[in-house]
């Protein structure tokens, strides 16, 4: 079911699309492809929503900094000092992180109306993103499609494909909260990572995998989240032709349990100590799977250049529960 969510300034609408399955009812946006909410029953099956958003437009328009649910994009995280090589040429993004690049610029993959259409169990987002947006070189055209399976499970799968070689690395950057308001940092977190990229003062990681052993990056076994991250986690795993799950998030108080399985080779947790008004710093949690901050810098990371005959995909899939 698809609905008229509100207008842009310039006429254009914006629709919102329900979709429902097996006691899941997620509701996602044409602009920037947000996932608004997702309502799942607790351990005595009380519904509610776990994740963090606006209840209308002019909400998403006023405060759009924090990313709430958003499609990210064209590159998910920080590219150091919003420039980056590539095949000799180096290319000069919009910094709206000073002094870096910061998901996918000023006025990225978030803040644009997608097409949409729906698709069985869910809708199929799509734009084409053109040359030079943000500094991004080539033409982008971009799929995001978000399904409910059979299990109530939210899958989302990108794809992409370019016309001249660039930069790719989508996120979806929805802040769980699964007991429906309140500090998240009580709920405890499980995480198959034994390595993560430690950062300098810009949050720009050094190059270096250093082991969480005896560090407070150490979630191989589940214990509380507290606060204090915004940092990639290099996944056990590496990168998948088919998501694996890496990741498990329980609030003991609801009973309600997370699970993330993905393709992509890292993880982004961030504890939102920085959310302003509205919310409250800590009142959720973002599990971003993706490819590592500044890898365009980084030729020893996972690698983020697509080219022309190539095709991107990336999946992750997210699980809901009780125990």
């Amino acid at each position: 079911m698809n609905e008229l969510f509100g207008t842009l300034s310039d006429g254009t609408p914006v629709h919102r699309w329900t979709l429902e399955r097996a006691g899941v009812r997620v509701r996602v946006l044409s602009y920037g492809g947000i996932v608004q909410s997702v309502e799942v029953p607790d351990r005595a099956g009380r519904a509610g929503n776990v994740v963090l958003g606006f209840p209308d437009l002019k909400g998403y328009l006023a405060h759009p900094g924090p990313y709430l649910g958003a499609l990210v994009g064209r590159y998910a995280n920080r590219i150091a000092g919003g420039r980056f090589p590539l095949d000799g040429c180096t290319y000069a993004l919009e910094p709206n992180n000073a002094p870096n690049s910061l998901h996918g610029g000023v006025y990225g993959f978030d803040q644009r109306v997608w097409d949409a259409a729906p698709v069985e169990h869910g809708v199929r987002l799509t734009r084409v993103s053109p040359h030079g947006e943000e500094g991004f070189p080539g033409l982008l055209e971009v799929s995001a499609t978000y399904t409910l399976l059979e299990s109530g499970a939210l899958r989302i799968a990108y794809e992409a494909v370019t016309d001249a070689p660039t930069v790719v690395n989508l996120t979806n950057h929805s802040y769980f909260n699964l007991g429906g308001s309140g500090d998240a940092g009580g709920h405890e977190l499980r995480l198959a990572a034994s390595r993560y990229t430690p950062v300098d003062a810009d949050l720009i990681p050094t190059g270096d995998l250093e082991d969480v052993t005896g560090t407070r990056f150490d979630f191989r076994e589940a214990r509380k989240v507290g606060s204090g991250y915004d940092h990639n986690f290099v996944l056990d795993k590496g990168v998948a032709d088919v998501p694996v799950e890496v990741a498990e998030l329980h609030d003991p108080a609801s009973g309600r349990v997370l699970t993330v399985a993905t393709t992509e080779p890292g993880l982004q947790l961030y504890t939102a100590d920085h959310l302003g008004e509205p919310f409250a710093p800590g009142d959720g949690i973002a599990l971003e799977t993706q490819h590592f901050p500044d890898s365009p810098n980084r030729p020893d990371f996972p690698t983020t250049v697509l080219r022309p005959g190539e095709v991107f995909r990336s999946e992750t899939v997210y699980g809901f529960g009780t125990r």
